[in-house]
């Protein structure tokens, strides 16, 4: 155990807000990269060495992370990577059909005027983007976060991105599931159009189309094609449970 870390290759993002967010950023950009892999334990004491930190914003990324459900704490030995499983997926994009759906609506119905900027902002980077599948996902969360906080939903949108940490360590091969970068763009520009127009019904239900869409490919996508794939709970996505 407290030899793995010897051989990992981490580094601290710029620009985060604080230290123990940059420590969170660098252990998931380490899941995502491999370079940490889900079962091992590791050394809390050689993550902040490694990183050139102390040991407090270390152990306070690490209890973030363990409250996202990303990393397991065993005390007096170190943490391990907990990796999302279907059921997971399907419980993540049920609390996120709970939230972003009525979100959108309300986005539609109380932007301001410098909030449908920052909307055409965040879907112009997205489409800029499609030719560059790192730069890509971090425009889709831009462009999320601007959708929920436009109308005002500032607790949905932490809730939210904590749950997208949790399916990105999946990385960017199993959140495609099968769609291009392009067709991803696709889905979200009637909920952008529908925000825009304040159409809140339409914005509603676009986002809860796409929402369901990415679920159920996800949760197929972990499933390895199996018909029990659903994504989302049967209720919200009718064909899940026939989904092969």
């Amino acid at each position: 155990m407290g030899n793995m870390l010897l051989m990992v290759r981490l580094s601290l993002p710029h620009g985060a807000p604080s230290l123990a967010d940059a420590v969170v950023g660098a252990v998931r950009a380490g899941v995502t990269a491999g370079e940490l892999l889900p079962g091992e334990t590791y050394s809390v004491y050689q993550l902040a060495e490694l990183l050139a930190v102390s040991r407090s914003p270390v152990r306070e990324a690490l209890l973030r992370l363990a409250e996202a459900g990303l990393v397991q704490i065993d005390r007096n030995r170190g943490f391990r990577v907990v990796l999302p499983q279907a059921r997971d997926i399907e419980e993540i994009f049920d609390i996120r059909l709970a939230l972003e759906p009525a979100a959108a609506r309300r986005a539609a119905e109380h932007a301001t005027d410098d909030e449908h900027v920052a909307i055409r902002a965040a879907f112009a980077d997205l489409g800029a983007a499609v030719g560059d599948e790192e730069r890509f996902w971090l425009a889709d969360q831009q462009l999320h976060d601007r959708l929920v906080r436009a109308g005002g939903n500032h607790r949905a949108a932490a809730i939210i991105e904590r749950l997208r940490a949790t399916t990105a360590l999946l990385g960017p091969p199993t959140t495609t599931a099968g769609r291009t970068l392009p067709e991803i763009r696709d889905e979200h520009e009637p909920i952008v159009a529908a925000v825009l127009a304040r159409r809140g019904e339409e914005a509603e239900r676009a986002m809860r189309a796409h929402l369901e869409h990415t679920g159920h490919l996800l949760a197929q996508t972990l499933h390895g094609g199996a018909s029990e794939a659903t994504g989302v709970s049967q209720s919200a996505h009718p064909h899940a449970a026939v989904a092969g």
